[in-house]
């Protein structure tokens, strides 16, 4: 079933026009920009996106002008972990397995989770409440099981869908920005 709605959703998101996807990936970036937990956060945590996922790039250079610490992440694909790393330019990221842009080890420094304000998490498909299907590694599950953070994720309207599958180690993420709304998922689980 998971595997089903996540292939159905990313054949949408391939067939967005790059024209949607920039403007559609702005105005989300705009958004999340203006929530009072980003404005108030010292550390964000953040994907170096690829598409179709929601473009990070001008999200990142303005948490930069903003004179925040933004974290990316490693992943360990032997340990299915994730290790943040500090990143304060693109050029010190690295090309790795899948194409995904990630912290060269040897130039960004390491953060502990600790650190980190608030994490920013990618998925394919989201409901209202919260719960995400991702690219099927379970990197952010895994995480955030050991590291309750405060956690935003950024959707097009079409990765939006009122049922989703889920298992009793996926971790629901508490807001959701989308194309038409801001989400509280916690108010919306609380009220089913």
């Amino acid at each position: 079933m998971k595997q089903q709605l996540r292939k159905e959703v990313l054949a949408e998101l391939q067939a967005m026009t790059y024209r949607t996807y920039v403007n559609d990936s702005h105005e989300l970036g705009h958004k999340l920009l203006s929530l009072p937990i980003i404005m108030e956060a010292t550390t964000i945590a953040i994907t170096v996106s690829r598409r179709p996922e929601v473009d990070t790039t001008a999200i990142i250079e303005a948490l930069w002008q903003l004179g925040k610490t933004v974290a990316v992440p490693k992943c360990d694909t032997v340990t299915k972990t994730m290790q943040f790393y500090i990143l304060e330019d693109f050029s010190a990221l690295e090309t790795v397995y899948m194409d995904l842009r990630e912290p060269n080890p040897l130039i960004c420094d390491k953060l502990a989770a600790s650190n980190i304000d608030v994490v920013i998490t990618p998925g394919v498909v989201f409901s209202p409440q919260g719960y995400r299907i991702g690219f099927g590694g379970g990197y952010y599950d895994r995480f955030l099981a050991t590291n309750p953070l405060p956690t935003i994720a950024l959707a097009f309207d079409n990765q939006v869908r009122d049922n989703v599958p889920r298992d009793v180690y996926d971790i629901p993420i508490d807001t959701l920005v989308t194309s038409t709304a801001v989400i509280n998922c916690v108010r919306e689980r609380d009220s089913q």
